[in-house]
């Protein structure tokens, strides 16, 4: 039944690679870093990830409850929204998202003016929107260790942030990093 955590611990394993953009250019020279971590975190991370939740879906396992229709529509709107979120931050970032390097610049513009981690951000509300639309428990579970894993991940890409741009340590300041703040 929980077979689908292999493959999903593993991809979110090798996704984590982006975390270390500073220490692998380092170890490698820039340019092998950027390989490094594109190939673990974009050819093997989050096509491995992936298969966990597929397996993840289709696993035989108890629904925590029915599903209804307002869970569903309820469901697909969080999808959405953060797939809008997802694409906003991949617009705002370009090709920063699928190769990092130690030669990024901060952005603060577009959606990254107002959430430091868009992408992250916008999988939170899908992996709450895929459990909605199919509440069993391997879902669950692997949406809970979703967003635990984007947790420390956000947290370990901001250590490598701050040592790749100094400025970051000021944005992370200014802007929050899932959530926005709506003032007034």
């Amino acid at each position: 039944m929980f077979l689908f955590l292999i493959p999903l611990l593993i991809g979110f394993t090798f996704n984590s690679a982006s975390a270390f953009t500073s220490y692998t250019s380092r170890l490698l020279g820039e340019r092998g870093g950027r390989i490094f971590c594109v190939v673990l975190r974009d050819a093997l991370g989050i096509p491995v990830w992936a298969i966990g939740y597929a397996s993840a879906v289709r696993a035989p396992s108890t629904y925590l409850f029915s599903p209804t229709c307002f869970s569903s529509v309820l469901g697909w709107l969080f999808i959405l929204a953060g797939a809008s979120i997802i694409i906003a931050g991949f617009v705002s970032i370009r090709g920063r998202a699928l190769a990092p390097s130690v030669q990024d610049t901060l952005v603060r513009q577009g959606i990254y003016a107002t959430l430091r981690h868009p992408l992250y951000s916008g999988m939170i509300l899908e992996l709450t929107g895929l459990f909605l639309c199919i509440p069993t428990l391997s879902v669950l579970v692997a949406c809970v260790l979703g967003v635990a894993w984007v947790m420390i991940q956000a947290r370990l890409e901001e250590m490598d942030l701050v040592q790749r741009m100094p400025a970051y340590r000021e944005y992370m300041q200014q802007v929050p990093r899932f959530v926005p703040k709506f003032n007034r």
